[in-house]
């Protein structure tokens, strides 16, 4: 059997989709809010919740339960990993966070897990996720609107740029790996992706210039990138509600690409994809499309 954590989450929605799109697969999905039913209740908040969500689990599928501040995110993963011991989960596959992510400080928690993981007394692979294509916009997000009004993106990127990936390709991904994980476990075959780590880096780099390229396409009028400084963007997100660990790590990654380093170096992407990842330009500009400003 193979779980999904986080399945009512986009990735790990898109992720569920795929495996039960399969033959031959036990797959079920994990929410926090789970009805035992149609979802076993995985609430890493409430580590009693993990033993009986993971009773008879083979390939765990972990998706990062990162949307808080670090030492949460700690006891989540944590609970975990030790839930899944205590449960006797055969393999468990984690989307961690790619290498250009390293100076970043989401990095941490996710490093930290990594480890944990590593010594665990059950196999493990590592879903090295680039950021994606989402995530830059979510930087300049108040300024968007502002930028269609007044044909001017402001964002703190400098002249930098961050590789990303479109998150459908980062689902197929893990679904190959969870899929081919649960096959050798049930034939008692060596586990192919046991105890390694994919890094799954975008091959595309946008930063200001980029999003503002794709703003004019969809709004059909020029709008030019100029840079703003960190603090000015901390103020904007800040205002606009972000939470301040939100706003630290989004700050983080737009110094790393004013840095030069949120730029990806490999990628073990296309060799667990079916076909040629797919196009960031073209993500891109749905995101920006004016129905979804």
């Amino acid at each position: 059997m193979i779980l999904v954590t986080g399945a009512s989450g986009s990735l790990g929605g898109l992720i569920l989709s795929g495996l039960r799109a399969l033959p031959d697969l036990e797959v079920v999905a994990g929410t926090r809010t789970g009805d035992g039913r149609t979802a076993r209740r995985v609430d890493f908040d409430d580590p009693a919740s993990l033993p009986a969500a993971f009773t008879g689990v083979d390939v765990l599928l972990a998706i990062s339960a990162g949307y808080a501040e670090d030492d949460v995110v700690l006891a989540r993963h944590g609970a975990l990993v030790d839930a899944a011991a205590a449960a006797g989960v055969r393999q468990v596959i984690y989307t961690s966070l790619a290498a250009s992510g390293d100076s970043m400080t989401i990095a941490l928690a996710h490093r930290w897990t990594e480890e944990r993981l590593a010594a665990a007394p059950f196999a493990h692979t590592v879903l090295r996720n680039g950021l994606y294509t989402n995530v830059p916009l979510g930087l300049v997000g108040p300024q968007l609107a502002q930028a269609a009004a007044t044909g001017v993106l402001r964002a703190p990127l400098g002249g930098g740029r961050i590789s990303v990936v479109v998150k459908q390709d980062l689902a197929d991904a893990a679904v190959r790996v969870a899929a081919e994980a649960q096959r050798d476990l049930a034939a008692d075959r060596r586990h192919r992706h046991a105890g390694r780590v994919y890094e799954l880096e975008g091959e595309t780099a946008i930063g200001g210039a980029e999003i503002a390229e794709a703003l004019t396409a969809a709004y059909g009028r020029p709008i030019s990138y100029e840079p703003s400084s960190l603090a000015a963007s901390r103020e904007a997100l800040t205002a606009a509600g972000f939470p301040p660990f939100s706003v630290t790590h989004a700050l983080s990654i737009a110094a790393n690409a004013n840095a030069g380093r949120a730029l990806a170096r490999s990628s073990d992407l296309r060799a667990l994809l079916p076909a040629a990842p797919r196009s960031v330009p073209g993500a891109l500009a749905a995101q920006v499309a004016p129905t979804q400003a």
